[in-house]
């Protein structure tokens, strides 16, 4: 396999050597290959020029090398490939880092290591400051520390979550949430359009993670609200198809209800279809609950319903049957009929 992905990073700068476009060639490096990260840099990748660069780290090996070995097999073009041996390497004179990471303490870490050496601007534009996007879901005071550590630095950071699940990262359709001055926009979104289709600005940096959480939060009370209601109508002898017929075009309609029902049959691409396999782990929903958590109180905000949902998550995860499933299987926890 490591023969193979040598051989095409030859074949991609033979190609690059040959290229007669007079575009400056522009180095990406890509660090976070998760089930989100890796169909991001794979879209990344593909629908880069021939003249650029990507570089690939992940703590897990075997997914750089899976990845790297799927583009070769495409065989679809697009920005030459090196794998690179730790963060800081793969962020060295890059013109854009991005980084998908799962929690703040990564985020912290990698952004650490990067900057441990110093930052030194871009190799083709001596007064072009490198440009760090984090799409990352962490708590915006985190992200905030991160940047001010970036920018004291000499970089740029921006924060960019989304939303769309591996579904919407496979496809390229997910929507990027972004925290960044207005002015980096024409920057930005060309580099974020190509893992996604919408790009959300949403004010200054750290307010991209602001509007994730704050949906999220929403999100989370929302399934298990439809998880009860759809229980308590099917033990009342209701057909879950027509309750969720009434619901869906009343006012509960939500996401949950309409695209991602928990009961197995009512909607046929939801994961409850499937043994609640695949969709949103449960394990993300606590998370970006807690986080959630964590700014309202830094806010100031009151969440009234938060705790308690909170306890549903982790108690219905604590359970071999809920357990690594989609956050829908929530409906299982409370009984309910499959």
């Amino acid at each position: 396999m490591k023969a193979n992905v040598r051989l095409w990073r030859d074949v991609q700068r033979q190609r690059r050597a040959f290229s007669t476009t007079p575009r400056r060639l522009d180095t990406y490096a890509f660090i976070g290959l998760g089930q989100m990260g890796f169909q991001m840099a794979r879209n990344l990748q593909s629908k880069l020029s021939p003249s650029d660069t990507v570089r690939l780290f992940d703590i897990n090996k075997d997914a750089m090398e899976k990845l790297a070995q799927e583009l070769l097999a495409s065989k679809a073009g697009g920005a030459a490939v090196q794998l690179a041996e730790t963060a800081a390497d793969a962020a060295k004179d890059a013109d854009t880092t991005i980084t998908c990471l799962p929690e703040p303490h990564h985020v912290k870490a990698a952004y650490a290591t990067i900057l441990s050496s110093g930052l030194s601007p871009s190799p083709t534009s001596s007064d072009k400051k490198p440009l760090f996007i984090d799409c990352s879901t962490i708590d915006p005071s985190s992200s905030r520390q991160v940047g001010f550590s970036v920018e004291s630095a000499g970089g740029v950071f921006v924060d960019a979550p989304m939303s769309g699940g591996v579904v919407g990262a496979s496809a390229g359709t997910l929507t990027f949430m972004l925290g960044a001055p207005a002015s980096l926009l024409p920057v930005l979104e060309p580099t974020l359009l190509k893992m996604g289709r919408r790009v959300l600005h949403c004010g200054a940096p750290g307010a991209g993670l602001s509007a994730k959480l704050a949906n999220n939060y929403l999100l989370a009370i929302n399934n298990i609200a439809t998880a009860e209601a759809m229980n308590l109508g099917v033990k009342w002898g209701l057909d879950p198809k027509v309750l969720s017929g009434v619901i869906n075009v009343s006012t509960g309609k939500c996401w949950p209800s309409e695209v991602n029902n928990p009961v197995p049959g009512v909607v046929d691409t939801a994961p409850a279809g499937r043994d609640y396999k695949g969709g949103f782990g449960i394990g993300l929903m606590k998370k970006d609950l807690k986080l959630a958590i964590i700014a309202a109180r830094e806010a100031g905000a009151r969440l009234e319903l938060a705790d308690r949902a909170r306890e549903v998550y982790e108690s219905a995860e604590g359970e071999e049957g809920c357990r690594g499933r989609d956050f829908s299987v929530v409906y299982r926890y409370l009984g309910g009929e499959e």
